[in-house]
């Protein structure tokens, strides 16, 4: 059987940041200022950077360590909804812009703006869908040039590879059916988001990725080089993320939330600029099966313990998550029963 084609949304075309920074703007666009955001200050008293969990991957494959290392995993899908991993093996190199079209999502530009009055972040993404094969736009990722796009490809696989294997521990966890955890993601929705923050010459004026939940069942995020910026909401305070050399950092999206019933979280999360550096990192999503149904695993749903989200197909999960701005955890609040 022949699989739909995949329409995600639409994005309107905004101006090019790199642009911006580079002509030496002495006053921001009006339209890049956000007095609505906290400031981007680091979290002086409670959890330090340090204190994010990191898991090792060759620990969790290896029948000695397994059971502590798949607790400690237990513990920070729960309880931060982010981990770095360290040990995985996977090598990586990528970056390069094509244009968004109008009416897509795809390309060059920025995601989730709906309006032309809209506030924008300081930052230009490029944004494409690797898996499966079929979603792939013809007039992007077959255009990318080589040996780009070899990198990219072989990227691709290996994430997939990373990510089937991490939620396979995960399942364990839980104790959700290995089949069940396969039928949701074997066949998934994998797409890149490559994230560019260019120096601003008012950093506390301004948001690098507005605060939001990813929308998305799992995501790997590579820091490119070693510019602090990511922060994540933990017990209402913002906490820098410190990347670690040659490592991962995976967070819960919303759609891992609504599998598993609430248990693992999704969390907010930020990224902020400075005026001295650029900030380079590489988001790879993974999702359900685009023909599937997104809803909480039947195996976590008992008596004791009801459905906490609606179940949709993913076709609708999606349309309706681009068709908003991006805004905390407000899509996944409208999911909940």
């Amino acid at each position: 059987m022949e699989s739909k084609a995949v329409k995600l949304g639409s994005s309107l075309i905004v101006p090019c940041v790199q642009e911006l920074a580079k002509v030496n703007i002495a006053t921001i666009p009006a339209r890049y200022i956000r007095p609505d955001q906290e400031q981007p200050i680091i979290n002086p008293n409670g959890a330090s950077a340090n204190e994010v969990p990191v898991i090792d991957m060759q620990r969790l494959l290896d029948q000695e360590s397994m059971d502590s290392e798949l607790t400690k995993l237990h513990f920070a899908c729960k309880d931060w909804g982010f981990f770095q991993l360290v040990n995985h093996e996977v090598s990586s190199s990528l970056e390069e812009k094509f244009w968004q079209y109008p009416g897509e999502v795809e390309g060059f530009g920025q995601a989730f703006v709906v309006s032309e009055e809209q506030k924008l972040d300081w930052a230009d993404l490029f944004f494409l869908v690797t898996q499966p094969v079929h979603a792939r736009k013809p007039h992007l990722f077959p255009k990318l040039p080589l040996p780009f796009r070899d990198t990219v490809e072989a990227y691709s696989s290996e994430l997939k590879n990373l990510a089937m294997t991490i939620l396979a521990h995960m399942g364990k966890a839980l104790k959700i059916e290995a089949e069940e955890v396969e039928e949701f993601f074997a066949n998934g929705f994998q797409s890149m988001r490559m994230n560019y923050y260019p120096p601003c010459p008012q950093p506390d004026r301004v948001i690098g990725l507005t605060p939001h939940s990813d929308a998305v069942g799992l995501t790997i995020l590579l820091q490119v080089n070693e510019m602090e910026g990511l922060q994540i909401k933990k017990d209402g305070k913002w906490v820098p993320v410190k990347p670690l050399p040659n490592a991962f950092i995976f967070n819960i999206g919303d759609i891992l939330e609504i599998i598993t019933n609430g248990i693992y979280r999704s969390i907010e999360h930020r990224a902020t600029v400075n005026s001295e550096k650029e900030r380079l990192s590489i988001a790879t999503f993974l999702s359900t099966n685009y023909d599937g149904v997104i809803g909480p695993a039947s195996s976590l749903v008992t008596e004791p313990t009801p459905a906490m989200f609606r179940s949709i197909t993913a076709e609708e999960y999606y349309k309706g998550l681009f068709a908003r701005e991006l805004h905390e955890k407000s899509y996944l609040d409208a999911m909940r029963i």
